[in-house]
C-alpha cells in the first residue's frame, strides 16, 4: 500500500486519464470495489440494508455506484443526498436499480435522515472526499452533526464504512472536524492518504483497506512513490520459506549481546523474540552473573558468559565475542547493556570487526553515536532501532523536531549513514539508504512499555539470521511487533495492562496469520 499526498493522488488520476483510463471509469471501478467490500465485510448474517450519505464530489459518486451494485445484488439501499442534482445520472441509475433516495434540501426537519438511519445495518460515509478544507460548510456540518445525534439514540447503531476517508478529515494534515463520524472501516482508493496515518485522524478511520481503481501498472507518477504502508500481504511475502527438510542450521544463528545487572530481562526478551521469529539457534552473550537468573527461563538458548565489572559487560569481553561471531549469521547488540565506561570500550573495540548482518538497539545506539565515523565502521546496512530519545542522541536534534518530522528525518539519516533506520513510536518509520520508506500503520499505547523495544530488536535479528535483507527484516519485525501488541491488548482487554512479555507471547498469533 503506497502512502501519498492529496496532490500526488490527483496527479495519478490526471496521468491515468491522459493515458486512456477516464475519470468516469476510475469512479466506476472504485464504486464496484466498494460494493465488494460491503459484501465481504458484512458484519452479521442479518445485514441487508445500506444507507449512503452522498455528497457532491467524487466520493459521493463512488458511493452511488456502490449502492447501485448492491441494489442489483438484492440489498435494500437508500441514499441521503446533499448538494447533488436530482437528475444526476448516478442518482437515476440508483433509482432504476431499485434504490431509494432522499435529498437534504427537502428534508428540513431531518425526518428522512432519521428514518433511513433507523433501519440501516451499514452506513457508507461518502459526503466528503480527500480534498476538503476545514472548517466544513454549513450543509455538510448539519448532516454530520444530525447523523451523530441519531446514532446516539439507537440501541444498535449501524456500522460506518468511510469512502476514501471519513468526512471531515484533512487527508494531508490529519486534522479532523469536530462533526466527523468515526468509521469502523475506511476503504481508501488506490493508495493510503498520508493524513490517515496521523493523529487525530487515525483515531477516526477504524480498520483501513486499500482498493484498486484500475490504475495501469506502468503509471510513472505512481511508480515513483517510494513510501509504503505495511500490511499482512506485504509482510507475508517477506518471510522466509520453512521447507520440510530443514534443520536448525537452515534458519540461522542469532548472536545477541544484551543485559546487565540493572536490566537483566532485556536479554531474555530479545532472545525469546528471536526464537519466536523463527531463528534456528539463539546464542545469548550476557555478563556472567546473569546466567544463573536467566538460564532456566530460556532453556533453548546457548549461553556465552562475558567478563564483567559490577554486572556490566567488561572491555575484556571483546576477544570472547570475536570468536563467537564466526559461528553466527546475525548479530544484535544493545538491549539493556547500559553505558558505563568499560562497556563503551568493549563496543568501541569490536565495532569495526563485526562482519555479519547487525542490529544495534538501545544503549548500543548511544554508545555507537560517540564513536567517530561510527557509520563507516559498522557492518553495511546495519539495522538501527532508535526511539526518539536515542535518535536525538545520535543526531543532535531535539526530540520535538524529530517527532514533528519523523519520516523526513528517518529518511535523511538512513541515506547519510548508509544504514536502515527504524524510528520507533506511533507509526514506526523504516527508512533505507536507497530512499525507500515503510510506515507501520499502528499507534497504540499497548506498545509503550519497558522492554517492548527489546522484543522488536529480537524479532529483527531473528529474521536477519534467517537471511532476510536488512530492510525487509526491519519491516517484518516492526509489523509483527506492532500487531502482537494489538493482539495482547485485545486478549487482556486493556492497553494499560500489556507487558513486553505479553507482546512477545502474542507473536505466534501474528505469525500464524502470516503463514
Amino acid at each position: 500500500m503506497r502512502l501519498v499526498t492529496v496532490a500526488q493522488m490527483r496527479a495519478f488520476e490526471k496521468e491515468a486519464d491522459a493515458n486512456g483510463l477516464s475519470y468516469n471509469q476510475m469512479m466506476q471501478n472504485a464504486g464496484r470495489r466498494l460494493a465488494e467490500v460491503v459484501t465481504d465485510f458484512t458484519y452479521d448474517d442479518d445485514s441487508e440494508e445500506v444507507l449512503g450519505l452522498v455528497g457532491p464530489g467524487n466520493n459521493g459518486g463512488d458511493t452511488l455506484i456502490a449502492l447501485t451494485h448492491l441494489a442489483e445484488d438484492s440489498w435494500k439501499v437508500r441514499a441521503y443526498i446533499v448538494r447533488r442534482r436530482q437528475d444526476d445520472e448516478l442518482v437515476r441509475g440508483l433509482l432504476e436499480a431499485g434504490g431509494e433516495a432522499a435529498f437534504f434540501e427537502t428534508d428540513g426537519d431531518f425526518s428522512q435522515l432519521e428514518l433511513f438511519f433507523g433501519s440501516a445495518d451499514i452506513v457508507l460515509d461518502g459526503l466528503l472526499g480527500t480534498g476538503i478544507k476545514l472548517p466544513l460548510k454549513e450543509e455538510i456540518s448539519a448532516v454530520l452533526e444530525q447523523s451523530s445525534c441519531i446514532m446516539e439514540t439507537l440501541d444498535l447503531p449501524p456500522h460506518v464504512i468511510a469512502v476514501d476517508c471519513p468526512s471531515g478529515v484533512d487527508c494531508d494534515s490529519g486534522a479532523v472536524a469536530h462533526e466527523c463520524l468515526p468509521a469502523d472501516l475506511t476503504v481508501t482508493m488506490a493508495a493510503v492518504k498520508q493524513g490517515l496515518l496521523k493523529l487525530p485522524a487515525f483515531e477516526f478511520i477504524g480498520e483501513l483497506i486499500v482498493v484498486d481503481i484500475g490504475l495501469p501498472d506502468d503509471l510513472v507518477s505512481f511508480n515513483e512513490i517510494k513510501i509504503e504502508v505495511a500490511d499482512r500481504d506485504l509482510v507475508a511475502g517477506l518471510l522466509p520459506d520453512r521447507p520440510s527438510n530443514s534443520h536448525k542450521g537452515t534458519f540461522g544463528n542469532a548472536l545477541i549481546v544484551a543485559g546487565s545487572l540493572n536490566f537483566t530481562g532485556a536479554a531474555l526478551l530479545a532472545g525469546t523474540a528471536a526464537y519466536r521469529a523463527g531463528a534456528g539457534l539463539v546464542t545469548l552473550a550476557v555478563p556472567d552473573p546473569l546466567h544463573a537468573v536467566l538460564a532456566g527461563q530460556l532453556p533453548e538458548a546457548v549461553w556465552v558468559l562475558l567478563p564483567h565489572e559490577n554486572g556490566f559487560i567488561s572491555e575484556k569481553a571483546s576477544e570472547i565475542l570475536r570468536n563467537r561471531l564466526q559461528r553466527a549469521t546475525a548479530f544484535l547488540i544493545g538491549p539493556g547493556i547500559g553505558s558505563i565506561a568499560t562497556t563503551e570500550k568493549f563496543l568501541e573495540s569490536i565495532v569495526s570487526t563485526i562482519n555479519i548482518p547487525t542490529v544495534v538497539d538501545a544503549d548500543g545506539l548511544r554508545i555507537l553515536a560517540q564513536i567517530p565515523s561510527w557509520h563507516k565502521k559498522i557492518f553495511p546496512s546495519t539495522v538501527l532501532t532508535p526511539h526518539l530519545g536515542e535518535m536525538s542522541a545520535m543526531t543532535g536534534l531535539s526530540i520535538k523536531e524529530i517527532q514533528e518530522n519523523r519520516s523526513e528525518i528517518a529518511s535523511k539519516y538512513a541515506k547519510e549513514w548508509g544504514h536502515v533506520v527504524v524510528l520507533k513510536g506511533a507509526f514506526t518509520v523504516i527508512a533505507s539508504p536507497e530512499g525507500e520508506m515503510t510506515i507501520i500503520p499502528v499507534a497504540s499505547p499497548a506498545l509503550s512499555r519497558a522492554g517492548s523495544g527489546d522484543v522488536l530488536a529480537g524479532l529483527i535479528v531473528g529474521l536477519r539470521a534467517q537471511g532476510l535483507d536488512a530492510y525487509s527484516a526491519a519491516i517484518a519485525g516492526a509489523f509483527i511487533h506492532a500487531e502482537a501488541g494489538l493482539v495482547a491488548a485485545d486478549d487482556l482487554g486493556s492497553t494499560a495492562s500489556v507487558l513486553a512479555s505479553d507482546i512477545m507471547n502474542s507473536i505466534p498469533d501474528v505469525m500464524s496469520e502470516l503463514e
